[in-house]
């Protein structure tokens, strides 16, 4: 069985909105909101890895742990991967889930999911999720990252072949990725010393670059992917749903 342990990357230099770790949802900051879902899910220790301290204060001020970590590290990825040594300095943990800390309504079971696809798969290195489309404008829009699957019908869990912003066309379903990833803390420490690749600087998916490393990635199927916080209309129905 898998020994997880949660890791949420946050910095506040968001582009489209910036400081939104901070931002109130219902009370609380978001990326605590985010801490308490993944503390839910029960699947073993949560912490935040932090770009600035004020995230580390306010995560510490409601009782969460928090690692403040290099500002200018280039991605959430690079920030666990910074974090992990302080978090897990005897290697206890087999598994390292990337929780996005702008996904403050995830569901826990979303985030069981996960774990499950390496219980059922115990040799997989690096494992995400995805759900059906939310509507046929998903198809063409390129905020929305598509996962091109391996998938029998009616199964629930398959081999990623390629993700992709671009529309995809042809009969099928299209199913929409979720930011939200495991890793054996090897293939996260191989996948993070790789320079960007051809096709995650082309596609600006980094997951891309562990793929073109030779790295096999799982997706598992989920029914809905939450609410992910990216600009202030996000961020309002955030705000709507948590009342």
């Amino acid at each position: 069985m898998p020994r997880p342990i949660v890791v949420i990357p946050a910095r506040m230099a968001a582009q489209r909105l910036p400081g939104k770790p901070l931002a109130d949802i219902g009370g609380l900051p978001m990326i605590v909101r985010a801490l308490r879902q993944a503390e839910a899910a029960g699947i073993g220790p949560v912490a935040v890895a932090a770009g600035d301290s004020e995230i580390v204060e306010a995560v510490r001020a409601h009782g969460g742990q928090a690692v403040l970590t290099d500002p200018s590290l280039p991605s959430g990825s690079d920030r666990i991967r910074a974090a992990l040594p302080e978090l897990d300095p005897e290697g206890r943990h087999d598994l390292v889930i990337n929780l996005q800390g702008d996904m403050p309504l995830v569901e826990p079971d979303t985030i069981r999911a996960l774990v499950r696809l390496f219980e059922d798969h115990p040799g997989l290195g690096m494992g995400t999720l995805v759900a059906p489309e939310a509507s046929p404008a998903d198809r063409t829009n390129a905020d929305v990252v598509k996962a091109v699957l391996a998938l029998a019908r009616d199964a629930r869990q398959g081999r990623a072949l390629y993700f992709t912003r671009s529309t995809l066309y042809g009969e099928g379903p299209i199913w929409r990725h979720i930011g939200l990833y495991g890793y054996r803390p090897e293939v996260l420490e191989g996948f993070t010393a790789a320079p960007p690749s051809a096709l995650e600087r082309r596609e600006k998916l980094e997951q891309l670059r562990a793929m073109e490393l030779g790295v096999e990635i799982w997706a598992a199927v989920v029914d809905e992917a939450p609410i992910s916080v990216d600009n202030p209309d996000d961020l309002e129905a955030a705000r709507a749903a948590a009342r």
